[in-house]
C-alpha cells in the first residue's frame, strides 16, 4: 500500500468512526429529549438535533427496535419505552444490593477484622460493588469498581457455580494463570464449582495473588437466584483451616441476612457445613476482598 493510499484509507476509517460516535451521541440525545419532554414527534426531534428529518427518523427507528422508545397514540410522536425501565431496573437492583449489604458488611468487618466484599457478575468478570476494610495493613486497597477474573477468586466461583451449564462453560475457556495456585484446568474447576453448589460457599487461596486467601458465599434474590457474592479475605498465613472454620458460620449468616433483605425467604443448605478442607483455600488477590 502506498503512502497516499494509506493516508486515504486512514482518513476513511476515521470518518466512519466519527460518524458512528456522532450517531450514538444523537441517539442518546433523543432519549434525553424524550425524558425531558415526555413525547415528541420526529420533526421536533430533528429540529432539536439540527439534522434532517430522515436522519432523526432512522435514529428513532433504531431505538424503537431496542424498545428504548415507543410510539404513542398520536402517530409520529414517541416517548421512552419499556427498555429504558429494564435498564433502569438493573441499575436500581445494584444500588439496592449495595444499600442492603452495607450494614451487614460493616458488622462483619468489625466482628472478624477481615475485609468484606460484595461482587456481582458483570461482562464475564466479578465486579466489586462494595467493600469494608477489616483494619489490617493488607486491606488498604479499594477494590470497588474493579473487575476480577472469575476462576481465580472465591467470589467468582460462587458467581459461576449455579449459572446454566452453557453459560458456565462459555466462561471456563482460556483460564489464565495468575499464580502457581490458579486453577487453569477446566475439569478441576468444574469439580470445585460442584463443591461450591453443594456446600454453599467457595474458597480460593493464593490463586490471584500470593499471600491472600478468601472465602465467599452466595447472595440470592427473591427467586432464589444468585445475584451476588459476599466474601471475607485475609492473609494466607493466618487464614488457616481453623480460622476458616471459625469464619464460615459468620460468612453464611451474613450472606443469608443480605439475601433476606433482597427478598429471599429460603435458607442455605449447609447449616452444618464442615470447615473447608485443609490446605490453601480462599482467595488471593484480596486480602482486601477480591475473593
Amino acid at each position: 500500500m502506498t503512502g497516499a493510499n494509506s493516508g486515504t484509507y486512514g482518513c476513511v476509517m476515521r470518518n466512519k468512526g466519527d460518524s458512528t460516535v456522532q450517531s450514538v451521541d444523537r441517539a442518546v440525545r433523543i432519549l434525553e429529549l424524550l425524558g425531558e419532554s415526555g413525547a415528541l414527534g420526529v420533526s421536533a426531534l430533528a429540529r432539536h438535533l439540527g439534522v434532517h428529518k430522515s436522519t432523526a427518523s432512522r435514529l428513532v427507528a433504531a431505538l424503537e427496535r431496542r424498545h428504548l422508545v415507543e410510539q404513542v397514540a398520536e402517530r409520529g410522536h414517541y416517548r421512552l419505552g419499556a427498555g429504558i425501565l429494564r435498564l433502569a431496573g438493573a441499575t436500581d437492583a445494584r444500588l439496592d444490593l449495595v444499600h442492603e449489604a452495607r450494614a451487614v458488611c460493616r458488622r462483619l468487618a468489625g466482628q472478624t477484622h477481615e475485609t468484606v466484599n460484595v461482587a456481582v457478575l458483570s461482562a464475564g468478570t466479578a465486579l466489586y460493588v462494595e467493600q469494608v476494610a477489616g483494619g489490617t495493613p493488607h486491606s488498604s486497597y479499594n477494590w470497588v469498581g474493579q473487575r476480577i477474573p472469575l476462576h481465580a477468586t472465591s467470589n467468582g466461583k460462587v458467581l459461576l457455580c449455579e449459572l446454566p451449564r452453557e453459560d458456565r462453560e462459555d466462561l471456563l475457556r482460556d483460564l489464565a494463570a495468575y499464580t502457581p495456585a490458579t486453577v487453569t484446568d477446566p475439569g478441576t474447576l468444574r469439580r470445585e464449582l460442584a463443591d461450591a453448589r453443594e456446600q454453599g460457599y467457595a474458597v480460593a487461596a493464593d490463586e490471584l495473588d500470593i499471600g491472600l486467601t478468601a472465602m465467599a458465599a452466595p447472595i440470592r434474590d427473591v427467586s432464589g437466584q444468585i445475584i451476588a457474592s459476599l466474601s471475607l479475605s485475609g492473609l494466607t498465613f493466618r487464614f488457616d483451616e481453623a480460622r476458616q472454620h471459625e469464619l464460615l458460620p459468620i460468612l453464611l449468616e451474613g450472606a443469608q441476612e443480605i439475601s433476606e433483605r433482597m427478598g429471599w425467604r429460603g435458607t442455605h443448605s449447609n447449616d452444618d457445613a464442615a470447615a473447608p478442607a485443609a490446605g490453601p483455600q480462599g482467595d488471593a488477590q484480596q486480602g482486601v476482598s477480591i475473593p
